[in-house]
Order: structure tokens, then sequence, then C-alpha cells
């Protein structure tokens, strides 16, 4: 295995924190290494917002659902899909643009996602730990609004960033032989992987350094398909130009 594979089979969650603060220099060789990741069409279709005032950090994290570590940590960041910037540029070429489809927003956000992953692997190749802040779409209006977005760009999600002050298990993830399909989809033997599975995460839950319970991974999905998970966003990305034709 060589050392990047190895990096990436190493990636945890990290939601505690060091007082050291990262370079600003580290800091933006990070912000580097994101922009070379891929990008359709060339397009770069985000924009990352790094919070540094402390009221507006204080405010994210309990927008973002109680999230402390949003304040505590060395740097936050919010990652936000960005069609403001390329549309206009094309508009002031001479093209007679057309905004709010669909794939706009596909594009625009699948480019932040790729973006987002390379800062994590360069930050965790300089002894970083991240944290991932999906609750940043809980309240997208009002983060929006406190980090004075524009018209087609969104915020998809926040990242922590810092010196890590635990070291936590490595989370298994399902069989390769379970998302890997050849030729065509096949799942007849999904059932039993994911039984099997579920014994996995048992075992891991419960021998876990912190917060061990008794559950399973479909235990853990419940809550997301039981529940209209974020019904807001498709109202909130409509109103900020994503008309999704």
């Amino acid at each position: 295995m060589n050392p990047t594979i190895e990096l990436l089979n190493s990636h945890r969650s990290i939601r505690k924190y060091t007082d050291q603060k990262i370079p600003r220099e580290l800091l933006l060789e990070l912000i580097r290494a994101g922009q070379s990741a891929a990008t359709s069409n060339h397009v770069q279709a985000y924009s990352v917002i790094h919070v540094v005032n402390p009221e507006n950090r204080e405010k994210i994290a309990a927008l973002a659902g109680g999230q402390a570590y949003i304040a505590s940590c060395s740097d936050f960041l919010v990652f936000c899909a960005d069609m403001k910037r390329s549309t206009e540029a094309a508009e002031r070429a001479g093209a007679d643009v057309i905004r709010g489809m669909t794939e706009q927003l596909v594009v625009a956000s699948v480019d932040t996602a790729l973006m987002a992953q390379n800062v994590a692997i360069a930050a965790e190749s300089e002894g970083l730990g991240l944290c991932y802040i999906g609750g940043i779409r809980n309240n997208p209006a009002e983060i929006s609004e406190l980090l004075r977005l524009p018209e087609h760009v969104y915020p998809v999600f926040g990242m922590c960033l810092g010196y890590p002050d635990q070291n936590p298990e490595v989370k298994p993830r399902l069989p390769t032989e379970t998302i890997l399909k050849e030729d065509y989809y096949q799942d007849a033997q999904d059932e039993a992987q994911v039984a099997s599975f579920d014994k996995t995460m048992s075992k891991y839950y419960m021998a876990r350094t912190g917060n061990n319970k008794e559950t399973s991974w479909s235990e853990q999905l419940k809550p997301l398909f039981t529940s209209k998970l974020r019904p807001h966003m498709k109202d909130f990305l409509q109103k900020q130009g994503f008309k999704m034709l």
C-alpha cells in the first residue's frame, strides 16, 4: 500500500482540537490544493468563505445544530457552490446566459465537493484533522445572510480544521464488493452483505473510544428515511436562483 492510499484509508472525523493555529501560508496551500481538483468544463463553480470573526463562528455553530467545535477549531471554512462568477463571466463575453438550470446546480455542487475533498486530503497529509459540517444546511438562509452570499451561490457544507486533540478509531466502511458492481447494477448479495456489515458496525460502536452505543449501520440510517430531511432546501435553492429548470 502506497502512502497516499494509506493516508486515505486512515481518515477520521476530528472534533477536538489543540490551541495550535494553522499557519496562514499552510492554509493557503490547502486551498490551492483544493483548486487543483477536477472541475466540470473548468468552470470552478465554488467559493470558500474563511470564517474568522469569532461571533460569526459562534452563530454558525448554533445554526448548525450546536456543534461547538466550529467555534473552537483553528480555522473554519464554508464551501459554497457558486454559479454567479462563471455565468457573469460568460455574460461579459457576450453570451445570452440561461440561469437556474438543474445541471448548473449539479455541476456547482459536484465541483464544490471535489474541491473540498482535495483540501481535506491535503490537510491530513500535513497532520491536521478535519470534520465536515453538513449541519450548515439546517439553516441555510440564515447562514447565507450572515456570510452575505449572493444569488446563484449556496452553502454546501462547512469544514473544521485544526491540529487533532483526539485519536478516534477509523470507522469501518461497507465491503468493497457491496458497492462495486461489474457491468450492471446487481444487488442479489446486498442483503446478506449489509447484515454482515451491521455486525461489524455493532462491534465498532460498542468498542470504540467514547460515545459507545448499542446500534448498527441499518439502525443508524432509520432517522434519515423516516422523516423529510431538510425539506426547506428546495425552496431555499430556488430563492437563491437555482430554479432547477
